[in-house]
This record gives structure tokens, sequence and C-alpha cells, in this order.
């Protein structure tokens, strides 16, 4: 849809829409499939049906059909399907009085309930089917554990680990790609525990394996005194988590040419990968600027590869001829890709359920782990999952992603659900065991009040992360810094190229 983008502010503002339409699509096929779960195994088990809903609050439309009123609700967190023959949620799902109604067994209200958990499982199978068959763009750069970037002063720098090392663990867990929900690199930092992280490596030329002890703290100390956040904007704001200034190795691919630069002069072109400058191999979309300030004032041989064919191209690096940069830097005058080359991956069904349950149980476990950095904080509610299905549908192959995000999606859905926790999936599961092993349903006020207790807690949770997730969408409720200290106005980065004759003329002085 990128086309959109041509024809102008209508066309953005079609194309907006047309995102936002196929985030509500497939966020509400999640919630529908979980709900007709439900709904469907109470119809098996002759349950009364009084309502099925998506989203809760007061309706926005509603229609009833065969004694069932089916609604579309107010506020967006989820759906429900009224069953007054379970245990009662009437504060949530509207008051209904059924007492003629004949009781249910355990079994029926463990089925019904078990019912939409399977069915979030069984769509993510198919979700997973589906990127099994159509495949799954990766990365570069997410794919290795080979070291491309390591960050100038970072931890990682200071413990001495380099370019080009491949990571065999991290945090004594041996580690198969950089990015990723298990198995990596990324995750295998965040989610360490100790004053130092462990890493074992191997080196070109070098035998055996490398160990570095790695400080997450060992940050390059500011002189700046930091700017305190006050009460109201820490409420938006994510605690940082644990880096160590490492990125995984990726052949750099040019996303765009400026005009009059000396890269559109030289005859670079979008989608080129550039090798090398010189005989300096490039491991990372920086060295190429770390290369020309090592460098400077000194023509530089690109190598190239084009529509897989090498070639080799001159030039010469300058300063932008307008710029509000603090301090103007020596460049060519490109823009990088930073997704870089794509790599078509077939993950078998297994491969993918199995991650996602792997990363929900170690998630979980992190979280409830009192030296880990990672805390509710750091998880989304529907307004960050559906600003990532947004982000997700905007890339090129947005679909393929789509459909592998919502394999974890569907198996987080069917995990948490299936927690012992009242109002959830699981609570219902948990009090029709108790209801076989008494004989007799829970009941009376202190069941109410323990459910409405769950409820509210429930709701501030989605409250708190979703104040998380607005947050996401303003940095944190604050304005970036970081940009007053690159640019004279503060304002992004404008380079201005002139072209050779302009150049000449302003050089002439007429």
């Amino acid at each position: 849809m990128s086309w959109l983008s041509s024809l102008g502010t209508f066309g953005e503002i079609l194309r907006f829409i047309i995102l936002v339409l196929e985030v509500i699509v497939v966020f509400n096929l999640m919630i529908v499939v979980h709900e007709w779960g439900h709904f469907l195994a109470a119809r098996w088990r002759g349950l009364k049906i009084d309502k099925f809903y998506i989203w809760f609050g007061k309706p926005l439309w509603k229609k009833t059909i065969n004694g069932v009123e089916y609604g579309l609700g107010s506020i967006p967190a989820g759906g429900f399907v009224a069953l007054p023959q379970m245990a009662p949620m009437g504060g949530l799902e509207g008051e209904t009085n059924h007492e003629s109604l004949p009781p249910i067994t355990p079994l029926d209200k463990a089925i019904v309930a078990f019912a939409g958990p399977l069915f979030s499982f069984l769509l993510a199978c198919v979700f997973a089917i589906t990127v099994w068959q159509v495949g799954k763009p990766q990365s570069e750069g997410h794919t290795t554990t080979i070291v491309g970037l390591v960050a100038k002063k970072g931890p990682a720098d200071v413990a001495g680990i380099l370019p080009g090392d491949k990571i065999l663990r991290v945090d004594g867990q041996p580690v198969k790609r950089f990015e990723g929900l298990v198995d990596s690199v990324r995750w295998n930092v965040v989610a360490s525990e100790g004053d130092t992280i462990p890493f074992e490596v191997e080196r070109p030329g070098q035998p055996g394996v490398l160990k570095f002890d790695v400080d997450p703290k060992a940050w390059p100390k500011s002189d700046e005194k930091p700017v305190p956040v006050s009460w109201w904007r820490s409420i938006f704001k994510r605690p940082d988590l644990r880096m160590v200034g490492l990125e995984g190795q990726m052949t750099p691919m040019v996303a765009r040419v400026f005009k009059n630069t000396p890269a559109d002069e030289a005859g670079i072109k979008t989608n080129d990968f550039v090798l090398k400058a010189d005989d300096t191999p490039l491991r990372s979309i920086g060295d190429l600027a770390d290369y020309i300030e090592k460098n400077p004032q000194k023509e530089i041989t690109l190598h190239i590869l084009r529509d897989e064919k090498p070639l080799q191209l001159k030039l010469l690096p300058r300063f932008p001829d307008k710029t509000n940069r603090i301090t103007p830097r020596l460049m060519i005058g490109i823009e990088w890709d930073n997704d870089g080359r794509l790599i078509e991956s077939y993950p078998s069904p297994w491969e993918q359920i199995s991650d996602a349950v792997r990363h929900m149980g170690n998630l979980v476990t992190k979280l409830l782990s009192p030296k880990s950095d990672l805390s509710p904080a750091h998880m989304s509610g529907p307004v960050g999952v559906g600003r990532l299905y947004y982000k997700l549908f905007q890339h090129p192959d947005g679909w393929q992603l789509v459909l592998w995000f919502s394999v974890v999606f569907n198996i987080n859905l069917a995990i948490l659900n299936m927690m012992p926790f009242p109002v959830l999936d699981g609570g219902h599961i948990t009090m029709a065991i108790a209801e076989a092993i008494r004989r007799k349903p829970p009941q009376g006020r202190l069941l109410e009040y323990v459910q409405t207790a769950c409820a509210l807690m429930l709701f501030g949770f989605i409250i708190f992360v979703t104040l998380k997730d607005t947050g996401d969408f303003f940095g944190g409720g604050k304005p970036d810094p970081e940009m007053r200290k690159i640019t004279t106005d503060g304002l992004p980065i404008k380079d201005v190229w002139l072209s050779k004759e302009e150049r000449a003329k302003a050089a002439s002085g007429s």
C-alpha cells in the first residue's frame, strides 16, 4: 500500500484508515474465535446462553437472535459469553435472573471454560501451518549470532567483545539467533539477573572458546545532570531493560540515495548491498560512517553487490552544503535499510508453537522473580498489541509477519486465560474442580467479593499497561532530549545538498 503515499495527504489518510481497519479485523478475529469456543461448547452441553459480546461496557450495537443477544461493547478489552449457569458474573456481563434454570455439572463448567483457550490454541495452529507454507521474512541481522556492531565504550566493548565474534552462549544458555522470543542473544541479556552476564564466543583466528563477563551497567557516565522525571510522566514511562551494546551482523543495504550527494553522483542505487569500504568489510550500517571518520578527505572505493553482480564505485565523502547539525559530518548521502537483506524462513508449526509456549513460560518466570528487571510495566494491553499489528502491517511483507505474530499472540491468550484467576477461564475450571471435590458449587457473598476484587484488579492491570502503551506513542511522555545534543534547533536532522553547478556558483560568490 506504499503507493497510496504518492497521492499526497489524501493518500496518507486513506492508508492510515485501511491499516487501522486491518488491525481491527485481525484483533477482533482473535476475540471472536476465543469466545466462539465458549459459545459452541455451551451449545453442545445444553447451557443457557444470554449474550455473546465482543468487548465490554455499554453496547454500541446489539441484536437478539434465537434468544441470544449479540453485541459490540464500548470498552475494547476482550469479550464474553454470558452463561448464567456458570459462575455468576453479573457485574461484568449485565445482570440476569435465571433462578429456575437447572444446575449444570462441574464437568460441563470445565468443558465450557476450557473451550475458549482451546480454540485460541487451535487458531494459533492454523496460523502456524500457514506461516510454514507461505514463509516468514527475517532480517539477516536477526538470524545470525555473529556480532556486527559493538557500541563504543558500551558494556560489551569494555568487556572485550569484537565485531565478527560468534556468540555461543549468553548467561549460560546456548543461543541460535540474535533476536527472537527464545534462544536469542537479546532475550538472554534482558532476562539475565546477575551483576554480570557471562558470554562465550568464538573469534576468527583464535582457537577455543573465549569467555567474557559483561557488566550491563558499564555504560559511560554522562557529565550532564540527569533530568528528573515527574511522577506524572513516570506513569507513562517503561523501566529500561538490560542492554550491552551489541547488534547482529548484517550486510548494509541502501534504502535511499539523496540527490546531489556523493553517492548519487557515484551511481549508487536503492537496494545496493555495500560489502566493503576499500579493503574493510562492513558488518553493520554504522561501519561506513566510522570508516569515513577514521579516513577523512580520502576517496573511498565501495564494493557493491547489485542484482547479485559485484561492482566497485569510487567516491569522495563531503559535508552537506547546509545542515542543522551542531557538528557537521563527512557523509556520502544515503539512508540505510534497517532490515537489510531479508531471508525467507519456513519454521515448522511445532517450532513456532513450542517457541511461543517456552517464551510465555520464561516470561512468567521472570515476572515472578524478585531479581529480574522484567516487570508488569513491560507488558502490553490491547493498545500495545494493536500498535504492534499496525507497525507490522506497514511492512512490505506485513501479512506474513502478522500471521507469525498471531501464532504468538494466540498462544499467549490461551495460556493467560488458563491461569487459575477468578474471571479468567482458568478460574472457572478451578472452581469447577472445587465443586466436584466439595460436591456443591461455591456461592454466597464471599464469592461475589472475590470475583469483584479480581475483576477490578484485571481492569486495573489493563489500565496500567494501557498507560505504558500510550507512553510509547509519545516517547514516555517527554520530548527526546538527545536531539538537542545533535541539532542547533532541537528539530530532526536536515541536510541540504547542492548540485555541482550550484556549488560552483556559490564558490564563485555570484
